[in-house]
């Protein structure tokens, strides 16, 4: 209806009249009009003149955009399709808040400056997430996000028994007066800030991903068995016998994949993937399914996890324990030597795994051809593994895999929840093989749909943007490196003939980085589009259904697609309807995880840094910006060292080079240059962390923190 009536209006060589609107539109349509030219001329695409007549809005010095607030009162406002934000000034807020929808006036053009002049849509979330705190006998309170300039005030029948120093979860009810005073009630207490694990709970609730099940999801695991049930395993197969086992991290608990693997006569592979068969367990219009729906996926947050089930189904039942019976559905693959998928096979299954195998101990036996304890009669078979996941690794490369082999921090906690360590997450060969298998796998079950052309929900990543690319090698070139890319057509493999050039440069972390986020982010669809990334025509996620609802819908599609043969104009249209809302709500649930780890990472690596305030680290320089530049400790912890703490000379920001340049000294600092930093100040609840460079003298010679971090 928009698009219909703003190409009437925009059709037209002169300003058109409400009558002359309503005289091209069908019946039906008539209703909506006031509503659709209403919404137009928010979204500043359409104007009313002063004689009541519509036409295209060409006021270039309006603009529509959604505001990003900074702690300290200013705020830039984001504009889609520019490729630079609009500065605005305290005194220029206007009363918005962090996440609005707002109209910009720009006042001047060469300085990217603008000032509110209307809220179009305020975009706070009902609920936020802050402590609790009095004064002058009123109730406030004190919001996490700073850059909400709001105020929140607690009637006194509404604090839920919180008192000062609460964290508490507060649902906003309503504008009180002013445009940034609410009113709220509190509808669950945290704990004390100062209580062991607050600190994490505070962040998951600003994400609404909850710790807690409701009432009507504990009564229905009532009704869920702990072991399977000899009349549950009619129509399946029998994998009870077959040498099937698991490899996880140390301390998973949640096991949702098994694997089997053997050798064919005629040379190829036959590789088994085994997943748990969530779906017999979770079914549609259930709380447990609507509470699946919900969370989207499982949250992995420093020493805990807040899970898409229960515990009863993600640690047991559900989970593929070694030694007990457990329902799958298996995806048996026929790979040849060349690591070429031939055909494959999906049925419902019961397996019982020999052995819960830790990644470590894999990795002795195919890394270092030793064999731990307990391992013995698997060894054969997991150096087998290991030469057909090289095989199919090197496959995906040749076609143009991209593996950006990015580093990720490991926080290693206390028995209180404190940040005691931090590590680089291992990535041996026996993660690899997971991940080839893996892929494999769903590959494999995506093709299978695809070729039965029905309703399936995909995971797609689609191609990069000509720009973003031609601008990560306009910077790489600014570093003084040649590297030849044919833009025209930008495949993966185009990203793969980056990577190698740039491979031995000392920067290549940063670079390899720095490119992976000029990249689209992978998201959940119903129309595939393929995976760029992967350089995969057809993928889905089918192998996480205990953590990620994508998988367990998938589980539900080959239910009733292959083992149900539900294939008829209601089944199809049911799902060509349903799928497209799963994929928008997986892909932000998923994104709203992410980001919420990424907070819980940056909040623990600042607890970490508490403890080492005025101490000396070497580091390398991964960013540099208008207001200082950012150093990358070896453990991966990153932190700011601030233009003005720069006191040796006046320094500049070169834009051209990306770098820091003294105004006197001519002393330069670049992105990857090594340097030596003192801790000086540490926020934890924000994350962030303050360096100094040091300077000679400076070391207070604690060698063994050092070299620690």
């Amino acid at each position: 209806m928009e698009e219909k009536v703003y190409d009437i209006i925009t059709g037209q060589n002169k300003a058109i009249t409400y009558e002359e609107i309503m005289e091209k539109l069908d019946d039906e349509e008539k209703d909506e009009l006031t509503k659709t030219l209403v919404k137009l001329a928010n979204d500043l695409k359409i104007r009313v003149t002063n004689n009541g007549k519509y036409e295209k809005f060409n006021d270039t010095s309006q603009k529509i955009g959604t505001l990003a607030m900074n702690a300290k009162g200013f705020g830039f406002v984001i504009v889609d399709g520019e490729n630079e934000d609009y500065y605005i000034s305290k005194n220029n807020i206007n009363g918005a808040v962090n996440g609005d929808t707002v109209i910009i006036t720009v006042i001047n053009e060469e300085k990217h400056e603008a000032v509110i002049r209307k809220i179009n849509q305020r975009n706070l979330n009902d609920l936020l997430v802050g402590e609790f705190y009095r004064k002058d006998d009123k109730n406030f309170i004190k919001l996490d996000d700073d850059k909400l300039n709001i105020i929140v005030e607690i009637d006194d029948e509404n604090t839920k028994g919180a008192v000062p120093g609460h964290k508490v979860v507060v649902k906003i009810n309503n504008n009180v007066s002013k445009t940034n005073y609410y009113n709220g009630v509190v509808i669950r207490i945290l704990g004390h800030k100062d209580d062991p694990g607050v600190d994490i709970l505070s962040i998951a609730a600003k994400y609404n991903i909850n710790d807690i099940f409701s009432d009507e999801v504990k009564k229905e695991l009532e009704k869920i068995p702990s072991e399977v049930k000899e009349e549950e395993l009619k129509g399946r197969r029998d994998l009870r016998e077959e040498m099937i086992f698991t490899i996880d991290g140390d301390d998973t608990k949640d096991i949702d994949d098994a694997i089997s693997l053997k050798k064919l006569e005629n040379g190829h592979y036959n590789l088994g993937v085994h997943i748990a068969d969530v779906s017999y367990y979770v079914k549609e219009n259930t709380a447990i399914g609507d509470e699946a729906y919900s969370r989207g996926t499982s949250s992995y947050l420093a020493d805990r996890v807040i899970p898409m089930l229960p515990h009863q189904l993600s640690n047991g039942i559900c989970s593929l324990n070694p030694e007990v019976d457990r329902l799958a559905i298996s995806c048996v693959m026929e790979i040849d030597e060349k690591g070429n998928t031939l055909n494959s096979e999906i049925f419902e299954s019961v397996i019982r795994s020999r052995k819960q195998m830790t990644y470590k101990n894999v990795n002795q036996i195919i890394e270092k051809d030793v064999t731990p304890e307990g391992y013995e009669e698997f060894a054969d078979t997991l150096k087998e593994m290991h030469k057909l996941a090289k095989i199919i690794r090197k496959n995906k490369i040749e076609r143009g895999y991209i593996d950006f082999d990015t580093d990720e921090a490991k926080i290693i906690v206390d028995e209180n929840g404190k940040a005691i360590d931090i590590k680089k997450r291992e990535r041996g060969e026996g993660e690899k093989l997971i991940e080839d298998f893996m892929i494999a796998a769903n590959e494999a079950v995506a093709t299978t749909i695809t070729y039965m052309d029905l309703p399936f929900i995909y995971r797609v990543h689609g191609t990069p943007d000509e720009e973003k690319i031609r601008g990560f090698l306009g910077f790489v070139n600014v570093l003084g490196y040649k590297v030849v890319a044919n833009l025209r057509t930008i495949t993966s493999k185009t990203i793969q003939q980056i990577l190698d050039q740039l491979r031995e440069k000392k920067e290549y972390p940063i670079l390899s980085n720095m490119l992976l986020r000029s990249m689209k982010k992978a998201i959940y669809d119903s129309t595939n589009i393929g995976h760029f990334g992967l350089a995969s025509k057809c993928y889905t996620h089918f192998t996480s259904p205990i953590r990620r609802f994508p998988d367990l819908t998938v589980h539900r599609l080959l239910r009733t697609y292959l083992f149900n043969h539900e294939i008829n104009n209601e089944t199809i249209n049911y799902f060509m309807t349903k799928l497209p809302q799963i994929a928008i709500q997986s892909s932000e649930r998923e994104r709203a995880a992410d980001d919420c780890e990424r907070d819980v990472t940056d909040m623990k690596m600042a607890e970490y840094m508490l403890d080492h305030i005025g101490e000396t680290f070497e580091g390398v320089i991964d960013t540099v910006t208008n207001y200082g530049m950012y150093v990358e400790l070896p453990n991966l912890v990153e932190g700011m060292v601030r233009i003005e703490d720069l006191d040796d000379d006046y320094y500049f920001y070169q834009e051209s080079s990306y770098s820091l340049i003294g105004k006197r000294t001519k002393k330069k600092y670049m992105l990857g240059d090594k340097v030596t930093v003192i801790v000086d100040s540490v926020i934890k609840e924000k994350g962030l962390i303050n360096f100094k460079l040091a300077k000679k003298g400076d070391k207070n010679g604690n060698k063994q923190q050092e070299s620690k971090v």
